[in-house]
C-alpha cells in the first residue's frame, strides 16, 4: 500500500467508524431486539417472530400507518405543486423582489419542526377561534379538535409550508439550467407560457422531480416533531402518525422490543416506496 492510499484510508477511517457506530451496529443491535421481549434495560426472553406477528393485529399501529400514508401522498402532491409554482414565480424578471420572494418562500424551512408545531397550534387554537368569535363563522372552530380538520389543517398545511421553499430552491436550480435558446425559439415558433412550460421546460426538470419525491416521500413519513407538537396524535390517536405510534410503544409502554419490530416493518415499507419512486422517475426521465 503506497503513501497516497494509506492517506486515504487514514482521512476515511474517522467516517467510516462514525458510520459504524452511530448507523450500522445500532442498526443490527436493533433488529436482535426486535426478535426479544425487550424493556430497554434487559432482554427477559427471546420471542422470535412473536412481536412481528402481534403488529399485524394492532389496530391502532395499522391505523397509523395508513394516516401516514394519506398525509404523505396528500403533502407529496401539495408541497411539489406549490414548490414548483413558487420556482416559476421567483424565476420571471422581478428584479429585487425575486430575491425578496425566495427569502420569505424559504423561510419556514429554517425553523424547527417542535418551533413550528406551537407556532402553528396558536394560530389554529387561538388565531381562528379569536375570528370565529368575532365573526360567528363556525369553520375556524375546532380545528385540532377532530380528524379531518387535525390532518388537513393541522398536519398538512403545516408540513406542506415548511417544505414548499426546500423543494423551490431544488426546482429553481433545475429551471435555470434550461437553455434560452430553446425556450427563444419556442416563442417564435409561437408558443405561449403555458406551452413553453409543458413542451420545453417540463420535460428538461423531470430529474428535479426524482430528487424532490424521494425528499418529500422520506420526510412526509419521518415526521414526528410537528405531529407532536401540534395535535400529540389527538384527539384519541385519531392524528396518531406511525413515528409517534412507535414512540410511544417504546418510551411510554416500555415495550422496546415490540416497537423495535415496529420500526422494522416501518423501515422496510419507506425503502419499498423509496426504491419504487426513484425506479419509476428515473425510467419516466430516460423516456422524455
Amino acid at each position: 500500500m503506497n503513501f497516497k492510499s494509506r492517506t486515504y484510508w487514514l482521512f476515511l477511517l474517522p467516517t467510516l467508524l462514525a458510520l459504524l457506530i452511530v448507523l450500522i451496529i445500532p442498526f443490527f443491535q436493533g433488529v436482535y431486539y426486535s426478535f426479544t421481549e425487550y424493556n430497554g434495560f434487559q432482554v427477559s426472553a427471546f420471542v422470535g417472530l412473536d412481536n412481528y406477528i402481534k403488529l399485524f393485529t394492532d389496530d391502532q399501529f395499522l391505523y397509523s400507518l395508513k394516516f401516514t400514508a394519506g398525509f404523505s401522498i396528500a403533502s407529496v402532491i401539495g408541497i411539489n405543486v406549490i414548490g414548483l409554482a413558487f420556482a416559476l414565480l421567483v424565476t420571471q424578471k422581478l428584479g429585487k423582489v425575486s430575491t425578496l420572494f425566495r427569502t420569505v418562500f424559504f423561510m419556514p424551512n429554517l425553523i424547527g419542526g417542535i418551533i413550528l408545531g406551537f407556532i402553528w397550534q396558536f394560530v389554529f387554537l387561538k388565531a381562528f377561534s379569536g375570528i370565529a368569535d368575532v365573526t360567528g363563522i363556525e369553520f375556524f372552530k375546532g380545528w385540532l379538535s377532530n380528524t379531518e380538520t387535525g390532518f388537513w389543517g393541522g398536519l398538512v398545511i403545516l408540513f406542506v409550508w415548511q417544505m414548499s421553499g426546500y423543494i423551490m430552491v431544488i426546482y429553481i436550480s433545475f429551471l435555470n439550467n434550461v437553455p434560452k435558446e430553446l425556450l427563444e425559439a419556442a416563442t417564435i415558433d409561437g408558443a405561449n407560457k403555458w406551452q413553453s412550460f409543458w413542451k420545453v421546460k417540463f420535460p428538461l426538470i423531470i430529474p428535479a422531480f426524482t430528487v424532490s419525491l424521494f425528499l418529500t416521500l422520506s420526510n412526509a413519513f419521518k415526521v414526528y416533531d410537528q405531529n407532536m407538537a401540534l395535535t400529540g396524535g389527538g384527539p384519541f390517536g385519531s392524528t396518531e402518525m406511525a413515528t409517534m405510534n412507535i414512540y410511544d410503544t417504546a418510551f411510554k409502554v416500555q415495550d422496546m422490543g415490540y416497537a423495535q419490530s415496529k420500526a422494522i416493518i416501518f423501515l422496510i415499507i419507506i425503502t419499498l416506496i423509496s426504491v419504487i419512486q426513484l425506479y419509476l422517475t428515473r425510467k419516466k426521465e430516460t423516456e422524455l
